[in-house]
């Protein structure tokens, strides 16, 4: 019997794959969602029904899907990778047309149930085409140059319009993500050193172009990087979040406040507390422990996530593991850094955490993936 035979073999089949999953990553991503369902029955002042209760809702749906996915075969992700980027790009597309506009952007689609965000579902599309190309791509051709231009334009396509949303948040998380995949899928580094000189010059481009007839960014963009760069300056505008996120995370010292104790949340000082400043409000009321508690948690999930993907002989499978990592990594990361004022506030919630269906269910579905490529990898 040949080595590959042995392998498919031994992939387990039918209910024994239960036994199989990645139990510690499940009840992570468990423990995660359940801190979130906290932090929003506390911030909506002990109301269950505002935000925590659609949330429990989604989460239930979500863990389904995950577990779906999870028992399906890799073989059938890794053939409707194409598909599932195609479709996502279409939704993309249809943003202008039938997209709702809310915040100063048109970012969802209204599907009656809920407000889907098209976006979300290019994060994880993203990482599943870019998996598929590298499975298919011989290793021989993985630095030459028409070979890394074609994932270059399969995130570029994707990120423009996303850009034109405007979405800059989510866009920087498409290219964080693709740019761990191309790397860890073998490409010279000298790309990355080329990118890391076009993204200088770019960064440099677009402070010259301010107030020009060719400014390369929103005037409210503007604004998010001089407040992140001198919060003081104005601190009743465009500097009120910074300011009183940081209010917030000094008030809950050592070990916070108190469950619902938290008077930034509580007394509304606090802008989109339930969103993208929900950490903040976890700050406050369990303090630096409580933070780290989350931090920790994510940082288990990372962990888990990487061994997956280290012990997976099946390449596209590996790959996928790590996409969606980097994804998770760069979504958590950013939110932090953002809250705590050492990032520019670019609207990135906190996963698992923050109220929001898309990115909870697309997350959770991404999982599911990582779950499938776990539970059929070759042994």
């Amino acid at each position: 019997m040949s080595y590959l035979e042995h392998n498919i073999r031994t992939v387990p089949t039918g209910f024994s794959k239960i036994l199989h999953f990645n139990w510690p990553l499940a009840l992570l991503l468990i423990a995660v969602c359940c801190t979130g369902f906290l932090m929003l029955y506390s911030v909506a002042g002990g109301n269950l029904e505002r935000w925590a209760e659609p949330q429990i809702i989604r989460f239930a749906v979500g863990m389904s899907v995950m577990v779906f996915m999870a028992f399906v075969p890799l073989n059938f992700w890794r053939e409707v990778s194409v598909l599932a980027y195609v479709i996502a790009l279409v939704l993309l597309l249809a943003i202008p047309v039938i997209g709702e506009f809310g915040k100063g952007s048109r970012r969802w689609i209204d599907l009656g149930f809920m407000r889907l965000q098209p976006s979300e579902l290019m994060k994880i599309a993203l990482v599943m085409v870019l998996a598929l190309y590298y499975d298919w791509l011989d290793d021989k051709k993985i630095s030459r140059p028409i070979w890394v231009a074609i994932p270059i334009v399969l995130t570029i396509i994707p990120t423009a319009l996303v850009l034109s949303q405007p979405d800059l948040g989510t866009a920087l998380l498409l290219v964080a993500g693709a740019a761990v995949m191309i790397f860890v899928a073998g490409v010279s580094w000298m790309y990355f050193v080329a990118a890391l000189t076009g993204v200088a010059i770019l960064v440099t481009a677009v402070f010259w172009s301010k107030d020009t007839d060719y400014q390369l960014l929103k005037d409210y963009q503007f604004r998010r990087i001089e407040t992140f760069l001198d919060p003081s300056s104005d601190p009743l505008g465009s500097g009120y979040h910074i300011t009183q996120s940081k209010i917030a995370l000094g008030s809950g010292g050592m070990t916070g406040r108190g469950f619902m104790q938290g008077t930034q949340s509580r007394l509304n000082f606090l802008p989109e507390k339930h969103t993208d400043f929900i950490f903040t409000t976890l700050a406050e009321e369990f303090g630096y422990i409580g933070g780290m508690v989350l931090l920790l948690l994510y940082a288990l999930i990372l962990l888990f996530c990487i061994a997956s993907a280290l012990s997976n002989r099946d390449r596209y499978g590996s790959l996928v593991t790590i996409g969606v990592a980097a994804t998770f990594f760069f979504y958590f990361s950013v939110n932090m850094s953002m809250v705590m004022g050492l990032a520019p506030v670019v609207g990135v919630p906190l996963p698992l955490v923050s109220y929001g269906g898309s990115a909870m269910m697309v997350l959770l579905a991404a999982f599911g993936l990582v779950q499938s490529a776990h539970v059929h990898r070759p042994r």
